[in-house]
C-alpha cells in the first residue's frame, strides 16, 4: 500500500479558487468568457487546462475534454445540474480533475440512458482519467444508473455527499482513497465499490477518516484488491441486514449447510478479494451475509465492532487475525471463522446459532463446498485456532470452539457457553489441542465433549455431571481455600473444561458447579478425577487428536 503522502497529492487538498474562469448556469444554457470553454445548447465543454468557478442552474451538463496532460479545477458554487440521457459531469480527457465543493451542490441524472458517443458511460458523476473531490461544501447526486464513476484513481479529501444510485454509489477502476469525508449512500448496488478486471493488484480502497451511512441492496464496502481501513465512523446495512440472511437447511444429522446459488448477489459489510486491514475506527454492521469478509486475511488492529450477521461476523479465507480492538457479535450463523485464527488481544464478544470459532471451513457452504457434500477441510493439519491474547466470549448453538486442525490455548481470558444439545460440543478439533497458559472455561453438552491433549503444560480438567440450569455459580478453589476461578452460567450444562495457571500437578482442588460439588486431585498435568461429581464421567485432558 502506499503512504498517505503518496495517496493524497498536495492537488487533492488544494481548494484555493483565486483566478479562476467564471462560468455563469443559466439554466437551459450558460455563459462564459473565456476561450477555454465552448457552450453548445444545455452543454458546457472545458476545452483548456485551468481553474473554473461554476455557479447557477443548467438543465444540461458539463463535459471535460481537455489535453491528456491538462490538470483541471472545478470550484462548484452552489451549482445545480441536472442531465436528461447522459451524465451531469463526464470527464472525456484530462490528466486529472479536481472538483472543489462551495455551498449546497447537486449532480444528478434525470433519466436511465446508453450513451451512442461512450457505450460504457453510465453514471451521474463519470470521469476516464483521475478524479478527486475536496471542499467544505455539500454534493447531491441522485442517478437511475451509477452515481459517480471513475476509471483510474477516486479521491475524496473532504466535502458532504448524498448519493442516491440504483447502481453503484461509488465506483473506481483502479483505487478508490478516502482521507475525510460525510457520506449517506443509498445503493441498489454497492456503496462503495473498486473493481479491476485486468489488474489483480489494483482496485484498492483506503480509507483514513470519515463519517459514512452506507445502505446498499449488495456489499456495502467491496474492494477487489485490498480493502484498509485507518479511521472512521461506519453505520452499516447490506442487503437489508441480518433478517434477510439466507436459509441454512439441516441434514446429514448435525450438519448443517446455506442454500446458495450462482446467481445470488453479495451482500457482505466489508469484502475484499484481498486482505482486510482494520486498524480503527467505530463500525455498527448488519449485513445478510457476512459482516467484514476477504478472500485472502483479515487484520482487526484495533477500533470498535457491532456486527450483526445472517452468515459469519468475521470470515477470511486465509488467517484472521485480531490484534486489538472491541468485536460485539451479537448475531450470526458463526462468529469467526477462517483457515487460521489468531486471537492476540482485544475484547470480543459473539453470539452464533452455529459454530462460535470455526477454524478451515464449517457446516456451512463455505465449508462444505456446497449443499450436501462432505467437508472438504476436515482433519486439516494446516488448520489451527490460537488464542494468545486478550478476553474471549463465546455464546454458540453449535461446538463453542471448532478447529480442523489444531488448538491452542496460550493466554487472554476465555470463555464458552457452548451447546446444549449432544449433537455438538464446547470444544471440537481434529488435530492437538493444548493449553500452555491463559483462563480457560468452557461449558455445554455432554454427549460430544472433550477437553485438552498430552502437549498442555498447564493444568487441565474436564468434568461432566448432571445438567445444571443456566445461572448456575461455577467456582474452583485450591487446598488453601484461594479462589482460582468465579463465573456464571448462561445456559444450561452437563460437562466443563476450565484451565488456569493455579492448577498444578498432584494438588486437590474443589469444584462447584450449580448444586453439585466435588473434590478433583491432578495426578496429571492434563488429568484431574472427580470422584464425588454427581453423574459425573470422571476427568481427563480429553480426547488427544480429536475424534
Amino acid at each position: 500500500m502506499l503512504s498517505p503522502s503518496e495517496l493524497f497529492s498536495d492537488r487533492d487538498q488544494n481548494t484555493d479558487s483565486e483566478g479562476s474562469v467564471s462560468i455563469v448556469l443559466t439554466g437551459s444554457s450558460a455563459s462564459c468568457e473565456d476561450k477555454g470553454v465552448s457552450v453548445s445548447g444545455s452543454t458546457v465543454t472545458i476545452r483548456s487546462g485551468g481553474k473554473y468557478h461554476m455557479s447557477g442552474d443548467l438543465n444540461g451538463s458539463i463535459v471535460v475534454d481537455a489535453q491528456s496532460t491538462d490538470h483541471i479545477q472545478l470550484i462548484l458554487h452552489n451549482a445545480n445540474i441536472h442531465a436528461e440521457n447522459t451524465a451531469a459531469l463526464y470527464v472525456k480527457q484530462a490528466d486529472k480533475v479536481v472538483v472543489t465543493l462551495e455551498g449546497e451542490n447537486s449532480l444528478c441524472t434525470l433519466s436511465d440512458f446508453t450513451s451512442t458517443e461512450d457505450p460504457t458511460l453510465d453514471g451521474a458523476v463519470f470521469a476516464k482519467d483521475d478524479l478527486s473531490f475536496n471542499g467544505s461544501g455539500s454534493l447531491e447526486l441522485s442517478s437511475p444508473l451509477h452515481g459517480i464513476v471513475c476509471k483510474n484513481d477516486l479521491v475524496f479529501v473532504g466535502g458532504r455527499y448524498t448519493v442516491d444510485a440504483q447502481k453503484h454509489a461509488v465506483s473506481a477502476k483502479d483505487s478508490l482513497r478516502i482521507a475525510d469525508g460525510n457520506f449517506h449512500l443509498s445503493a441498489g448496488g454497492d456503496g462503495l465499490h473498486a473493481e479491476n478486471t485486468e489488474d489483480a493488484k489494483a482496485a484498492f480502497i483506503y480509507i483514513s477518516n470519515g463519517s459514512f451511512t452506507i445502505d446498499a441492496v449488495c456489499d456495502a464496502i467491496s474492494a477487489g484488491s485490498v480493502l484498509e481501513i485507518q479511521d472512521g465512523d461506519f453505520g452499516i446495512t447490506a442487503g437489508g441486514g441480518s433478517i434477510n440472511a439466507a436459509a441454512h437447511y439441516e441434514s446429514f444429522g448435525r450438519f448443517q449447510n446455506t442454500q446458495s446459488s450462482e446467481t445470488e448477489i453479495s451482500t457482505k459489510g466489508l469484502k475484499a478479494q484481498g486482505n482486510v486491514l482494520l486498524h480503527g475506527g467505530s463500525f455498527v454492521i448488519d449485513a445478510a451475509d457476512d459482516c467484514i469478509h476477504s478472500n485472502s486475511n483479515v487484520h482487526i488492529l484495533g477500533g470498535s465492532y457491532e456486527l450483526q450477521s445472517g452468515d459469519d461476523g468475521i470470515h477470511a479465507e486465509e488467517k484472521l487475525l485480531i490484534q486489538e480492538g472491541a468485536v460485539n457479535i451479537t448475531k450470526s450463523y458463526e462468529g469467526l471463522e477462517g483457515h487460521c485464527i489468531d486471537i492476540n488481544g482485544g475484547s470480543i464478544r459473539l453470539k452464533a446459532s452455529d459454530d462460535g470459532l470455526n477454524a478451515a471451513g464449517g457446516n456451512d457452504g463455505s465449508g462444505l463446498g456446497g449443499f450436501g457434500r462432505n467437508d472438504m477441510f476436515a482433519n486439516d493439519e494446516n488448520a489451527y485456532i490460537s488464542i494468545a491474547g486478550g478476553s474471549l466470549v463465546i455464546d454458540a448453538g453449535g461446538d463453542g470452539i471448532d478447529s480442523n486442525g489444531a488448538l491452542l490455548v496460550s493466554g487472554g481470558e476465555t470463555f464458552v457457553s457452548g451447546p446444549t444439545n449432544s449433537g455438538n460440543g464446547a470444544l471440537d478439533f481434529a488435530g492437538e489441542a493444548k493449553v500452555t497458559g491463559g483462563l480457560f472455561l468452557a461449558t455445554g453438552a455432554a454427549g460430544m465433549a472433550t477437553g485438552f491433549g498430552t502437549g498442555s503444560t498447564q493444568g487441565s480438567i474436564f468434568v461432566s455431571y448432571n445438567t445444571q440450569s443456566a445461572g448456575s455459580k461455577v467456582t474452583l478453589t485450591n487446598e488453601a481455600g484461594e479462589l482460582l476461578i468465579d463465573w456464571e452460567t448462561t445456559k444450561e450444562s452437563s460437562s466443563i473444561v476450565l484451565s488456569c495457571p493455579g492448577i498444578l500437578q498432584g494438588e486437590t482442588y474443589h469444584l462447584t458447579v450449580g448444586s453439585i460439588e466435588g473434590d478433583i486431585t491432578m495426578t496429571d498435568i492434563i488429568y484431574g478425577y472427580s470422584s464425588g461429581m454427581p453423574g459425573g464421567g470422571g476427568g481427563h485432558g480429553g480426547r488427544p487428536g480429536g475424534r
